[in-house]
């Protein structure tokens, strides 16, 4: 049993994590906009705020208020040195990225790769990077772990990653793999559980409590859940394979794998070699397919299009989201015309279900992934008390 003392501190823990959580995820505020946010006392704000200010977490600023009568309340805003790093290994580069807590992306790189990243490649190559960033970018920073995003099934236990089947990894460690390379504690994830965080939070499904997200990337698509503001992690966190499912295809011209899942059907290999790319990132592929005037790439894309939008009703159908986000090429897909894709998702969506429903490309773009790398880490460094 705890004794008072263990309740108190406990408490104590629950509040500097509420307040440093609301100044992360909501935005700078005065004591007095925290006191009326987090329903606390001024004495305690000031307390806490205090606190925090000691642990290097918070800083305070002038106010930018002007004209009003009376001393203008100081800014409690996150302590821009304090940086997560993020990585996300793919099959044909590795992106990496050093996120602060105010959310400033203070460094960004992308390694191309031609061959298949192994874990201790992936960790050797991000211990390598840190290194050099903390000569320049990272100089003054206080890394408190690395997050990483990968394209595959992760144990939600351990992070564990069980399969990464485009990469060719299965039962990998990566978390023990990338502390030994880098020194810091780490968080492993699958890529579209924290597109999804990270899209719920910062970017297109934010204010919204029940989100279905699908990621589209080079190693296929993944996706995931989140419902009354609640990642839906399954059994064991591999719930959100949309990709894995078996789609409904009406004409049978449009099917391209026979017993194919939905990642062989919409896949981004398909497009870019309709546009004939070898590689290139997203924004390869939509300016390309900005420009081609090609017959058979339009008919690719919709093609594409037609698949998706039934797999995307059948999302709204089970799961009645509010909002449906799309990332990766997926994004590239809808932003053609995303009126459009939204009228073929409701003509085969249940008219209830289609109420309120919204679709959405990503908000957060390329750093989607990344970003929700980074938050990962800090809340299980940062924010452990609720």
């Amino acid at each position: 049993m705890a004794t008072a003392g263990t309740r108190g501190d406990g408490m104590r823990r629950a509040n500097l994590s509420l307040v440093l959580r609301t100044v992360h995820r909501e935005g700078p505020r005065s004591r007095a906009a925290l006191t009326e946010a987090t329903g606390l006392n001024r004495s305690t704000i000031a307390d806490l705020v205090g606190e925090l200010q000691r642990a290097g977490l918070v800083v305070e600023r002038a106010s930018d208020a002007q004209g009003r009568v009376g001393r203008p309340s100081p800014i409690v805003v996150p302590d821009p040195r304090v940086v997560a790093v993020a990585a996300n290994p793919e099959v044909d580069a590795l992106d990496i990225g050093a996120i602060a807590l105010d959310g400033t992306i203070v460094a960004r790189e992308r390694r191309e790769q031609r061959s298949l990243l192994t874990p201790e490649r992936t960790a050797a190559l991000v211990a390598e990077t840190v290194a050099t960033w903390s000569r320049g970018p990272l100089a003054e920073a206080r890394i408190v772990g690395v997050g990483v995003a990968v394209p595959g099934p992760v144990r939600a236990s351990d992070g564990l990653v069980r399969e990464a089947p485009h990469l060719g990894w299965i039962d990998a460690p990566l978390p023990d793999l990338m502390t030994d390379a880098t020194g810091l504690t780490a968080h492993v994830a699958n890529d579209a559980a924290l597109g999804a965080l990270a899209e719920y939070l910062f970017g297109a499904a934010r204010g919204a409590h029940d989100v279905v997200y699908l990621n589209g990337g080079a190693s296929g698509i993944g996706g995931a859940v989140i419902v009354g503001g609640t990642p839906l992690g399954g059994a064991g966190g591999y719930a959100g394979e949309f990709g894995q499912n078996r789609p409904g295809i009406v004409a049978a011209a449009d099917r391209r794998a026979a017993e194919g899942v939905l990642e062989d059907e919409v896949s981004r290999a398909h497009l870019l070699a309709a546009v004939g790319l070898d590689g290139g990132d997203d924004a390869a592929l939509a300016a390309a397919l900005a420009s081609t005037s090609d017959p058979a790439a339009s008919a690719e894309v919709d093609r594409q299009r037609r698949i998706l939008a039934t797999a995307l009703a059948n999302a709204a159908n089970v799961l009645n989201p509010a909002v449906i986000v799309l990332g990766g090429f997926l994004a590239v897909l809808a932003g053609r015309d995303l009126a459009g894709l939204d009228a073929a998702v409701r003509a085969q969506t249940v008219p209830a279900c289609a109420e309120g429903l919204r679709l959405a490309v990503a908000g957060l773009g390329e750093d989607r992934l990344l970003v929700g790398a980074a938050e990962a880490v800090f809340e299980a460094e940062l924010f452990p008390g609720r």
